[in-house]
């Protein structure tokens, strides 16, 4: 009779995890979310510091394609960006959709390929038809003993120092 109750927790244990484990994804996108990032990115970190690059990624006027072509075809961009940044990454990282149009990325021994991933980031978009143009801003930032936090907001500083059109000033 005790095995049953123990059963009962078991099962409920198990669908916990995996509640917790798809709450940590992206629907979309189907990339780790800040929550399910932070924790991996900040082992990747402390375990390869010397060797590590932490990226933070913002698409480019991607209002515009929302307001010009609808959110089918925002969702279409972002889901092709977070497919070409997890391409990139490999098996030597991991990516995450951070909210919105931001993604972030943690990789090791990457900034040999950083103009790679800038190109295919800029590659444009097929959907419904025609071809969307695309563009993306990519921060770079190389930890070495520094929290993840700090890598990111450096890897933000350096991002916005790269936008089009001179901007260096955070939108929002």
């Amino acid at each position: 009779m005790a095995a049953a109750p123990l059963l009962g927790w078991g099962a409920h244990g198990t669908w916990l995890h995996r509640r917790l484990a798809h709450a940590r994804r992206d629907p979309l996108t189907g990339l780790l979310t800040r929550d399910g990032f932070t924790a991996r990115a900040e082992r990747l970190i402390r375990s390869h510091p010397e060797h590590v690059t932490v990226l933070l990624v913002d698409l480019d006027d991607f209002k515009a394609i929302n307001d010009t072509h609808g959110h089918a075809a925002g969702d279409a961009v972002l889901t092709a960006t977070a497919d070409r940044l997890t391409r990139w990454c490999g098996s030597h990282g991991l990516a995450a959709r951070l909210g919105g149009d931001e993604f972030a990325a943690v990789v090791l021994d990457s900034t040999h390929r950083l103009d790679d991933l800038r190109a295919a980031l800029h590659e444009p978009v097929p959907y419904a038809g025609a071809l969307l143009p695309v563009g993306a801003s990519v921060g770079a930032s190389h930890p070495a003993a520094l929290l993840l936090t700090e890598a990111l907001s450096a890897a933000d500083r350096d991002m916005y120092t790269r936008k089009p059109n001179g901007r260096t000033a955070r939108r929002r």
